[in-house]
């Protein structure tokens, strides 16, 4: 048998995760002539060159759109997160919530012991339109700054999700498992009476509709405005297709269990890089790793998939020329597309897949959404409350948050069974397990009131500590800074100095246009234009002394009121920034467009070939992008399993009985 040569493009997320697969799955069959054996090839292209390792060391963390950064680059100092930040953990249960491909992944790289909560606050810091508060501030009597129709400003602001959702599904109905989604994002579609002065009506499909239109429809123009505003991400209301927005929505209500890595995020890419590494060497497959070389055009001949690369230094110039017997493009849009206008002006004779007229129709199904992060570390927690004091409207961090878990630990330790038996009794709107409580006070007093027994300050101690949350915030505002997560000290050396970090600005859409121009500052010109700028490639990049007092000057108006001096914001010691609208992503995440059947796209953008009449070629997208996952870790995950599931023979990771790793038929 001849030897095959696997070849991925990307070095992110599913382009790790397609190589660690290949060579660590199980084939479905014992004559499977896909799967990966002795004297084989897996070829790893990456456009920048991710710091693996002392051997393999590079410019910045890897992950692609994650991006760990550790003050002064030191790995045992406190870190942030410029790129992608956490998954949602699964208990492992059938029909359990959360990420199941990523948790899964970490448990088999032996990483779960470094797996901490990443949760957020249950009553998070908002300033709006100049008015500060807190989520539990706000009711009938202190509204939001917003002339919002039906009360609406009366309500935290994304009461608004649900308002827009209950077109078509309620708390008590419409899909919960992943295969209903699926099917909700084909068939949805408005279910109530709308009165003569809506622009959408029952029976219309919401696969067919924006959601900034149905958003703006029901919430008018005010409500809308509160909904954008105060929930935090732009990219959550835009005009996405609306069937797929219901669901990402729901990702971000409160009671999800988010869980990251305490080395940061990036260490998953190290450890897989590692695996990979370690499983070709015993597997005796050849693995070669070319860093700082991308993609440049890509046909299917009669020889096997031809493609041309370019260098880092010169990416538009032919590098070399080779063939592969399948390709793995685990890049986003924005990459494809360049790889794409390269290989239509070929000369070679071949199939071009990817500008085939229907190809390129699925390629277009997804918006690319731009994203903005700005890092900054301090000597001090400024914006919490301390014993020496702090400022006017402190980040509340804390919060208590009792689980399934919770309930184990707190039977081990001999807790009352008869108040545990009550606990989990507890029916809505009074239930305990996964409710978000803002303060010890409002908890206890739950409990108390569903065992209707006074707790004992043994039990109440055993409760509050088994329910205790360090959360990350965020606080948000309508500022061009847009949220604020806080890192603290989170260091793996504690013997230090203590180092504080928070994500000064998560911002993403129109918000990210407001730093362009400051990251330059005064009496400098633009050497290098946007389209050759691959900052994220590089890495992190030092903000400029007038971007650092923008910022003191919005976080100032946060935290101390807004009329604020920047100067109430000390100084910081180091900031950092990631454009993740630059080359080669152009986006930090991606939306489905309305007018197309998601799943389709799904099921076949992963192999072009099969929207081609009569073709069928070995070149494969993986990737976030046309996933049923978008924006996160799991989408790039799943999409290389589907692929690697269904034209490779490869066993799937997890039973996907209950979870498609893509929308089926």
């Amino acid at each position: 048998m001849s030897k095959k040569t696997y070849s991925i493009f990307g070095a992110g997320a599913s382009g790790l995760y397609t190589a660690w697969r290949l060579l660590d799955g199980k084939s479905k069959d014992k004559n499977n002539k896909k799967a990966i054996v002795k004297g084989d090839v897996i070829e790893l292209y990456d456009w920048g060159q991710y710091d693996f390792s002392k051997k393999y060391s590079g410019t910045r963390a890897p992950g692609a759109r994650v991006c760990t950064w550790h003050y002064q680059d030191d790995k045992d100092n406190s870190y942030l997160e410029l790129g992608g930040m956490r998954y949602s953990y699964w208990d492992g249960s059938p029909m359990g919530a959360g990420h199941r491909v990523v948790t899964e992944t970490i448990e088999r790289l032996d990483l779960e012991k470094f797996s901490v909560p990443f949760n957020e606050s249950a009553d998070p810091l908002m300033s709006l339109r100049a008015k500060n508060m807190y989520i539990s501030d706000v009711n009938s009597n202190q509204p939001a700054p917003y002339n919002a129709a039906n009360y609406g400003a009366d309500s935290p602001p994304d009461d608004g999700f649900t308002t827009i959702q209950a077109v078509a599904i309620t708390q008590d109905s419409g899909p919960t498992t992943r295969r209903e989604w699926c099917k909700f994002y084909e068939e949805g579609k408005i279910n109530i009476e709308t009165p003569e002065t809506s622009i959408f009506k029952k029976g219309d499909k919401l696969k067919e509709i924006g959601y900034w239109n149905l958003g703006y429809d029901r919430l008018g123009q005010e409500g809308f405005s509160y909904l954008s505003d105060g929930n935090g991400y732009s990219s959550n209301v835009v005009n996405s297709n609306s069937a797929q927005s219901f669901n990402v929505n729901d990702e971000f209500t409160p009671g999800t269990e988010y869980k990251t890595l305490v080395k940061g995020f990036s260490s998953l890419f190290d450890a897989l890089f590692d695996k990979v590494v370690e499983l070709a060497a015993k597997n005796e497959v050849t693995f070669d790793y070319h860093p700082n070389t991308r993609l440049r055009s890509i046909l299917d001949t009669k020889k096997g998939i031809h493609f041309t690369t370019a260098t880092r230094k010169a990416p538009d110039k032919l590098f070399e020329s080779k063939t592969c017997d399948a390709a793995f493009l685990a890049m986003p849009r924005s990459a494809i597309e360049l790889v794409a206008q390269a290989t239509r002006y070929s000369d070679k004779e071949g199939l071009d897949v990817l500008n085939h007229e229907k190809v390129q129709l699925y390629l277009e199904s997804v918006m690319m959404e731009p994203s903005y992060k700005v890092g900054m570390f301090f000597d001090q927690p400024w914006w919490r409350d301390t014993p020496e004091g702090g400022p006017k409207y402190p980040a509340k961090l804390t919060s208590y948050f009792l689980t399934q878990e919770g309930i184990g630990k707190l039977k081990s330790q001999k807790f009352p069974a008869k108040y545990l038996a009550a606990i989990e009794k507890a029916e809505k709107p009074f239930v305990i397990i996964g409710t978000s409580y803002n303060d010890k006070a409002s908890f206890i007093d739950a409990v108390e009131r569903q065992t209707e027994e006074r707790l004992t300050l043994k039990e109440q101690n055993q409760l509050l500590a088994v329910a205790e949350l360090d959360t990350i915030g965020p606080s948000i505002t309508d500022m061009p800074i847009r949220q604020v997560v806080y890192f603290g000290d989170n260091a793996r050396n504690k013997k230090g100095k203590k180092i504080y970090g928070i994500l000064a600005s998560y911002d993403d859409i129109q918000y990210t246009t407001f730093w362009k121009p400051l990251e330059l500052g005064p009496n400098a010109k633009r050497k290098i234009p946007e389209s050759r700028d691959t900052q994220p490639l590089e890495g992190p990049r030092a903000a400029t002394p007038v971007m650092i007092k923008m910022l003191r000057q919005q976080l100032a108006a946060l935290h101390f009121g807004p009329q604020a001096d920047y100067s109430a914001v000390p100084e910081p010691l180091e900031t950092k920034y990631m454009d993740w609208s630059l080359p080669p992503f152009n986006a930090g995440y991606h939306a489905y467009k309305s007018h197309y059947n998601l799943g389709d796209v799904q099921r076949k953008i992963r192999k072009p070939s099969q929207l081609i009449p009569g073709k069928d070629s070995d070149i494969f997208i993986v990737g976030e992008t046309y996933s049923n996952d978008q924006a996160w870790v799991e989408g790039a995950f799943c999409t290389a399993e589907s692929v690697l599931n269904d034209f490779f023979g490869i066993a799937p990771i997890i039973d996907e009985t209950h979870y498609p790793f893509i929308c089926p038929e």
